[in-house]
Parts: structure tokens; C-alpha cells; sequence
């Protein structure tokens, strides 16, 4: 290649002697960097190229025009072999560049991005890394040791391709100041955007959190009053959790959102009044029916927290007149019928629930018990092996088997 260097008819030849071996540590490098980042849960997608010769020819003559090449031979051009990677999230960025930064020798680095009315660049991480030892063994290094990633939001995709045609492909970008402007608004509208995603994401997994911590203690008070009554004859006692000092709502947390973050904050941490005048608070705001039902059924597993069952019941109860299919109110108002003894009203519930969710494990096992203590064993029996039969591993429906098949040996 050092002779010809301005031939294209030679660039070509030397183009298309490379291109197989190109696409195939392309194809190596997208492969490896997609097990690199299998760990996120958002897959990202993961394209890999080769540069065309239209644009290779094109780089190589612009190269040589701007006469960065002093060192002699023909230019280096390094996105030569190119991957994208497109992520959901701006949080998945930085995670996936570190993922790289493990796997591959990094050689440069470039973060591109431009908010001013004159220039409409695209947000972008840009990795020139080198190609590990183990592809170029295998595929061949074909002229070429580096390959450039780019790591980008779907949005920041969106912008940089359109961006590509609008100024970087046409022969002349606009001029006019307010179509500058115009395009400005665009792309930092999409950059609010990939913002507002991401609060919003951080917000449902903080809200996730504090769901998931609000339904496990909920579930160890169901056990402690349920399986006591079956298992030791009388209601376990109640014990007394320490309360954790209030955490204030902001005075400008006014929105359903943040009243109910706060409300499941101050539930997890068993301040239940606190908790159950943040969702009172909700409900006066008049949501429509889907979000009171949801607001109701946290309620009413507050009031049950706090042993005040009669409230409990009636939360429960608003929940299926808002929302006739909630198997899980179903069940919770079974449950506390259940504490109160009442079990052929718990059981009634208990069959609600699974008659609108039949594969509910534990929605059998509370059913046979209901059985049990009204003496129907033959039935608490079935409810049982049907239990079983969904979740195989649960110790306490065991322990509940043996004391009934006992019971029907008598």
C-alpha cells in the first residue's frame, strides 16, 4: 500500500483484500462484548460493522487533506471495524463503558456532545480500544489492531442518525438561525428525555424496593397469625417492633408519587398510622379507581400490621369494589377473617381468589387450614396436596399434611 497511495483503483484492491477478515473480528468483537454485558438487565443492542469503502475512501482523502499523516504510508484510519451499542437508559452507559474497560485494552477515550444553537452534535461515548490478541490469532490482524466502539441511549441513536443526514451527509448545513435553533430544540428535547426515563426508572425501582421489603413483613404477620392458630392452638403473640424516628414528607412532595414513596418508606419502617394517614392523604386526592383500589389494599395491609382487623377488612373490601378481579385482596381479607375465626368467611374469600387465580400456593394452604379448624379434614387434606403440587418445598404445608393425615387415621 505504499505505492498508489492516491490511486482509488489500489485503495480499493487493498479494501477488498481485507473486508472478510474485517467482518469477521466485527462479528468476534460484537460476540464478545455481548457476553460482556450480559449482565445488565436491560440487554442493550449490539451492532457491529465495517467501514464501507464510499466512507473509507472518503475518511482517507480527508485525512490526507487536512496532512495529519506526516508519518508517510497510507493514512491510519481507526473505526476501520466499528460496534454500537444502544442502551434502554443513561444509567446503563457508564456501566456498560466499565464493563468494557475490563474486558478490552482501552487505547483512547472521547465523550462527544454539543448544546449550543450553532452545532447540533449528538451525545456519545466513543471507545477506540485494541483488539485482543486471542481474535487477531484467530481471525488474522488484517492491517488493522483497534476497533472503535460507540456507546449511545436509544434516544442519543435517534438524534445521531437523523443528525447524520440532516448536516453531516448534506453539502451544506443550515444557516439560518432559527432552523439552528429549531434543531437545537430537537435534540435537547431528546436529551430531557433520555433524563426524564431514567428519573423515572430510579423512581420504580426505589418503589419496588419498598414494595418488596412491605410485602415480606406482611407475609411474616400472616404466618405468625395464621400457622400459630394451626400449629400451637392460639394466636401468636403480638410483638412490638421499635419504632424508627419519622422521616418528614417535603412540603413539596405533594404529588400521588411521592405520597406514596412516603407512605411505603413509613410502613417498612412499622410506623403504621404514619403510614396510613399518608394513604388516607391519597385517597382524598380522588385518584381515578385503579389507583385507589392499589391505595386501599396497602391500607388495609397497614391496619392489619397493626392488628386493627375490622379496618383491615373494610380496606380490603373497598379494593374489590374498585377492582372485582384483585385475587390478592381476595385473599388478604380471607386472611384476616381467618385471625378472627370466622372461617367460613374465610374461606369464601379464599375461593374468590382462586377462582380468579387458581396457581396461588399459599392461597391453598390458608384455605385448608380455614378447613381444618371447622373440621372439614378431607378437604383441608386436597387443599393441601394442591398446594404441594405448585410449590413442593414449603415446610409448613408438609408439617400441615402430617397432622391431617393423622387426623384421618383416628
Amino acid at each position: 500500500m505504499n505505492d498508489g497511495i492516491f490511486n482509488q483503483d489500489s485503495l480499493r484492491r487493498y479494501y477488498e483484500t481485507h473486508t472478510d477478515t474485517w467482518r469477521l473480528i466485527a462479528g468476534e468483537l460484537r460476540d464478545t462484548i455481548e457476553r460482556a454485558v450480559s449482565v445488565l438487565a436491560s440487554r442493550p443492542t449490539i451492532r457491529g460493522r465495517i467501514k464501507s469503502f464510499k466512507s473509507y475512501y472518503e475518511k482517507y482523502l480527508r485525512i490526507l487533506k487536512a496532512g495529519v499523516n506526516s508519518a508517510g504510508g497510507p493514512p491510519r484510519i481507526t473505526d476501520l471495524i466499528g460496534i454500537r451499542i444502544v442502551c434502554p437508559f443513561i444509567e446503563d452507559l457508564s456501566i456498560v463503558e466499565n464493563l468494557l474497560r475490563n474486558q478490552f485494552e482501552l487505547v483512547e477515550l472521547e465523550r462527544k456532545g454539543s448544546y449550543t444553537f450553532k452545532e447540533f452534535g449528538y451525545e456519545s461515548t466513543h471507545l477506540l480500544i485494541r483488539i485482543p490478541e486471542m481474535i487477531t490469532a484467530k481471525r488474522g490482524k488484517a492491517d488493522c489492531d483497534v476497533a472503535e466502539i460507540q456507546i449511545r441511549t436509544i434516544l442519543q441513536e435517534a438524534w445521531a442518525e437523523v443528525e447524520h443526514e440532516l448536516v453531516y451527509k448534506a453539502e451544506f448545513t443550515p444557516f439560518d438561525t432559527p432552523m439552528k435553533r429549531k434543531l437545537a430544540a430537537v435534540n435537547a428535547s431528546l436529551s430531557l428525555a433520555d433524563i426524564i426515563f431514567q428519573e423515572i426508572r430510579s423512581y420504580q425501582r426505589q418503589l419496588n424496593g419498598e414494595l418488596g421489603k412491605r410485602r415480606e413483613s406482611f407475609y411474616q404477620k400472616i404466618e405468625e397469625s395464621t400457622d400459630g392458630l394451626l400449629f400451637a392452638g392460639e394466636q401468636a403473640e403480638k410483638t412490638q417492633m421499635p419504632e424508627a424516628a419519622p422521616e418528614p414528607l417535603s412540603p413539596d412532595s405533594v404529588s400521588i408519587d411521592d405520597l406514596l414513596l412516603s407512605a411505603l418508606y413509613a410502613h417498612n419502617q412499622n410506623r403504621f398510622d404514619e403510614a396510613i394517614a399518608l394513604y388516607s392523604r391519597i385517597l382524598e386526592l380522588k385518584p381515578d379507581d385503579r389507583i385507589c383500589s392499589l391505595i386501599y389494599k396497602h391500607r388495609g395491609m397497614a391496619n392489619f400490621a397493626r392488628s386493627h382487623y375490622e379496618d383491615a377488612i373494610g380496606d380490603f373490601s373497598h379494593t374489590l369494589e374498585l377492582d372485582a378481579k384483585s385475587y390478592k385482596a381476595a385473599y388478604y381479607r380471607g386472611v384476616v377473617y381467618s385471625v378472627l375465626k370466622q372461617h367460613s368467611k374465610a374461606i369464601d374469600d379464599f375461593t374468590r381468589s382462586l377462582t380468579i387465580n387458581p396457581y396461588q400456593s399459599f392461597c391453598l394452604f390458608r384455605r385448608g387450614q380455614s378447613y381444618y379448624h371447622i373440621g372439614d379434614y378431607p378437604q383441608a387434606l386436597s387443599d393441601c396436596e394442591a398446594s404441594l403440587a405448585i410449590e413442593s418445598k414449603n415446610e409448613a404445608v408438609y408439617k400441615f399434611r402430617e397432622m391431617l393425615q393423622l387426623k384421618l387415621k383416628m
